[in-house]
């Protein structure tokens, strides 16, 4: 049957393949029907509902537990959004994609099981495969590239990994969730090829290589319908044409209507109790608005999961042998410096010595200058410890930016940052810090210097239970109050304790967060009102912006006394029951100018100057884009005073997606770190030392915002309009003829290679290409081989050249080595509208392999 998206209006619901055949899918989906049969409607809509905000309810009557899901997908926070609760936390997922190797993705996956088991989660809330459309995309960190092959299959490494482990995946937004900006409301007009080569394919590779066992569905629309009533895209494409069996869950709040959420082929509506499933789609059967049928399906689907993750009596879990243990902190360091993309790396030459005072002509000094010896040069990276001084400068070297805002954060149970880091590797006295300049305009949740607990009391205000607080940032969902508490009895929470300042000076303090609160410091109130929601977003008390309430006078290691008490007022029909604020505070603020001339003079006095900038979670975060692509605060100009005072100047860019960088061509070296989780700093000592390589390649483009080709991300009239079709991403830029800063694959190692030969040998539709390349360095190391497929006849129609696979290859000083990469078949289709079909593009190619879109040292020509 050939349709068009977004006109689904004469689709039927496809039905869910069924496992056939023998063996352990055969007799779980035995117990999985009789499960079924056994349950009546109530008890079918019931578990198509959340119970609360990460659970499905259990059924005893079948041996059905409850089960639980839990956000990702650097990390596995669990039913509790509170720092108390510790979890591991890998580096973002633009990092994961910067090593472009599915292997390591998959070792990270297992991990997360391993994680995931440990904090009783059944299914993983990721990994997120929408693409980088626009560099204005405000949660690119979360996602992996612009690319569709390389996203696919990072994002199949990390399917695989975490299933391994018995968990579950729910890959997403599907589809077309490539920006945050209108999310809830906003309808993306996609053609059809567009939607098929670019937003599509990522899904549609781990669907055939990884089969998740769940998918979630985004906020947004395409082409008209929402994402959690898409039959087409839904039950025509990902169940019919692809085969998916898995489970479709909604993204928090998304689904709007109980029938057509049940005809488009929404199995899970979540959170609980209050969603359009559960009694709304009970009543809906009965009133005649959909049929049972269609239930049953949904429940089938869930009850699949159920029994793949092993808790549905009867049914064998998926895996019985669970992956050896993974040592969380040795690979989330191993994933990091994989993962820093080195940008540049230049040799500096020194300078003359200056020249002797004296008489002078008209036509300059009595004696000539001497000339600058002709000594050999080498990059300013590795530092050789123990022979270079190291000035270390920027608010986020000491206070580590390790992930991104909104969903995705997790707490780690430590931090190493960039500080750490470079004192635990370096001499003691070879390393100086100054601030420099701080990127965060705004206050921070409380933390550093903060001992908090919490107490709940009734309206008379007897304690009805207590808790910890590791920090300024309360949380709880259904479920997480503290023992002896209950909504209905609940009337306040207090966040009580001490404050030890580390500076004096003028300290404000603020909240995050919407209701009736009081601030008190030291005993004196300083604010006790109202602080009204802001409207449209219903994340907003989550990620929104504090508002400052006070400020005072305090003296650096004399503590004081803090409490902000907030009235609980949960309305019976919200959605989401959360009870959730954030006490917020921000240091003294120091003349800008001044801490940037205390980081010019410890620069000039080191033989190295090390300059981390960074993004805030005000600049990369769920809920909201970009408007540009600067670093915030006074970065730029640290930079470049650093840099003027010292020609050995390594700037470290701590940010999940690109920056402009104005100073590039003023430093030495710039070391790209993305938002490089826990042990980040440990990492960046050993690649800055040179003890570990920096293996990474860039997986998307980075340049200015100007002459980026797309940029669109805010709707007109409620649609955005992905005009520019199939070029995003390099493919854009090549059209366009300009020039990115990196290209896309970009990066540099510590040593050099020579690509020698190229072999390409067709069987059929089937290439496969063997390139020949030897490390003519004196170390070690790690290249990655990526091929681009070019036709030899430009088509107007198609980009230039496009990804087609990539390997990973060692080698030591002087070895050659070889990478194999078969091209899949379809990297030579395209999608032909007219037939609403996949067409294979029968011709000749260029078959171009290089370290990047733009260096392409080796090619060879086929015919397919």
């Amino acid at each position: 049957m050939t349709t068009t998206p977004g006109n689904p209006t004469t689709l039927i619901p496809t039905p869910t393949p069924t496992p056939t055949g023998h063996g352990p899918d055969a007799a779980r989906e035995a117990v999985v029907s009789a499960a079924l049969a056994a349950l009546d409607l109530d008890a079918k809509t019931r578990l198509l509902a959340g119970q609360d905000m990460w659970r499905l309810p259990a059924l005893p009557e079948i041996g059905l537990a409850p089960l639980v899901m839990s956000d990702g997908p650097i990390g596995v926070r669990g039913r509790r959004w509170s720092a108390d609760d510790p979890s591991v936390a890998l580096p973002s997922p633009t990092a994961l994609a910067a090593t472009w190797d599915p292997d390591l993705a998959e070792r990270a996956g297992v991990l997360l099981a391993q994680e995931a088991r440990r904090k009783g989660v059944h299914v993983l809330l990721a990994p997120t495969v929408n693409l980088h459309r626009s560099p204005l995309g405000g949660r690119h960190f979360e996602a992996y590239s612009e690319d569709p092959c390389l996203t696919g299959r990072i994002g199949t490494g990390y399917v695989r990994g975490v299933q391994s482990g018995g968990v579950g995946t729910t890959v997403k937004h599907f589809v077309a969730n490539d920006a945050e900006t209108d999310r809830f409301t906003v309808d993306n007009r996609i053609g059809e090829r567009a939607l098929r080569e670019l937003y599509l394919a990522p899904f549609e590779a781990i669907v055939e290589n990884a089969h998740p066992w769940g998918i979630m569905t985004a906020y947004n629309s395409v082409n008209g319908p929402t994402m959690t009533e898409h039959r087409y895209l839904v039950n025509e494409v990902l169940r019919g044409a692809w085969g998916f069996d898995g489970a479709n869950v909604s993204d928090w709040t998304a689904a709007r209507d109980t029938a057509a959420a049940l005809t488009g082929g929404l199995d899970i509506a979540m959170p609980g109790p209050n969603t359009v499933y559960g009694p709304a789609l009970a009543r809906a059967v009965r009133d005649g608005a959909v049929a049972e049928a269609a239930v049953d399906t949904a429940v089938r689907n869930v009850l699949r999961l159920a029994a793949r993750v092993g808790i549905l009596d009867g049914a064998e879990p998926a895996v019985t042998d669970l992956p050896a243990p993974v040592d969380g902190e040795a690979l989330a360091r191993e994933i990091a410096h994989r993962s820093f993309v080195l940008l540049r790396n230049e040799p500096i030459r020194p300078t003359a010595p200056p020249a002797p005072a004296g008489p002078t002509t008209p036509t300059g000094p009595a004696s000539p200058t001497p000339d600058i010896p002709d000594i050999p040069t080498a990059p300013v990276l590795p530092l050789i410890p123990g022979t270079t001084t190291v000035a270390l400068s920027g608010a986020a070297a000491r206070d580590a930016r390790i992930l991104g805002g909104g969903s995705a954060t997790v707490f780690p149970a430590r931090t190493v940052s960039p500080l750490d880091g470079l004192t635990a590797a370096l001499p003691e006295g070879a390393l100086t810090y100054s601030i420099g300049a701080d990127p965060s305009t705004e206050m921070a949740v409380a933390d550093r210097g903060f001992t908090l607990r919490t107490v709940c009391r009734d309206a008379d205000g007897e304690i009805l239970g207590t808790a910890s607080a590791p920090s300024g940032h309360l949380q709880w969902m259904d479920g997480d109050l503290p023992g002896g508490v209950t909504h209905d009895r609940l009337h306040t929470v207090e966040l009580t304790g001490t404050y030890t300042p580390r500076a004096s000076g003028t300290h404000t303090f603020g909240i995050r967060g919407a209701g009736a609160f009081t601030l008190t410091l030291g005993g004196r109130t300083h604010f006790d009102a109202l602080q009204a929601p802001a409207e449209g977003d219903p994340f907003e008390a989550l990620f929104g912006p504090p508002v400052p309430r006070a400020e005072v006078d305090l003296i650096a290691g004399e503590p004081v006394e803090v409490s902000l008490t907030q009235v609980v007022a949960l309305p019976a029909d919200l959605p989401l029951r959360i009870i959730t604020f954030s006490l917020t505070h921000q240091e003294p603020r120091r003349d800008p100018d001044a801490l940037i001339a205390e980081a010019v003079e410890a620069a000039r006095a080191a033989d190295t100057a090390v300059v981390v900038v960074a993004t805030t979670d005000r600049v990369e975060s769920e809920g909201f884009d970009r408007t540009d692509l600067a670093l915030p605060g006074r970065q730029d100009d640290l930079v470049r005073a650093v840099a003027a005072a010292n020609p050995r100047t390594v700037v470290v860019v701590n940010a999940g997606s690109p920056v402009d960088m104005p100073w590039h061509d003023d430093v030495a070296a710039v070391l790209l770190t993305w938002f490089p989780g826990q042990e980040g700093g440990a990492a960046l000592a050993d690649v800055l030392t040179g003890a570990e390589e920096p293996g990474g390649r860039l997986p998307t483009t980075w340049g200015t915002l100007a002459d980026a080709p797309v940029t669109e991300v805010t709707p007109t009239d409620g649609v955005l309009d992905y005009r520019e079709g199939v070029f995003i991403g390099y493919r854009a830029w090549e059209r366009a003829g300009r020039t990115p800063l990196h290209p896309f694959g970009h990066g540099l190692g510590y040593t050099t290679w020579a690509h020698e030969s190229i072999e390409a040998h067709a069987d059929g539709p089937t290439v496969t290409v063997t390139v020949r390349l030897r490390n003519t360095g004196d170390r070690p190391g790690r290249e990655t081989v990526q091929l681009y497929l070019a036709p030899t006849t430009p088509d107007p129609d198609r980009p230039a050249r496009w990804l087609a696979g990539f390997a990973s290859v060692e080698a030591a000083p002087g070895e050659s080595t070889e990478a194999v990469i078969e091209l899949p078949h379809r990297a030579f289709e395209i999608w032909h509208e007219p037939t609403a079909s996949w067409s294979f593009v029968k011709g000749s190619y260029e078959i171009q392999a290089g370290r990047s879109i733009t260096d392409r040292a080796l090619t060879v020509t086929t015919t397919v």
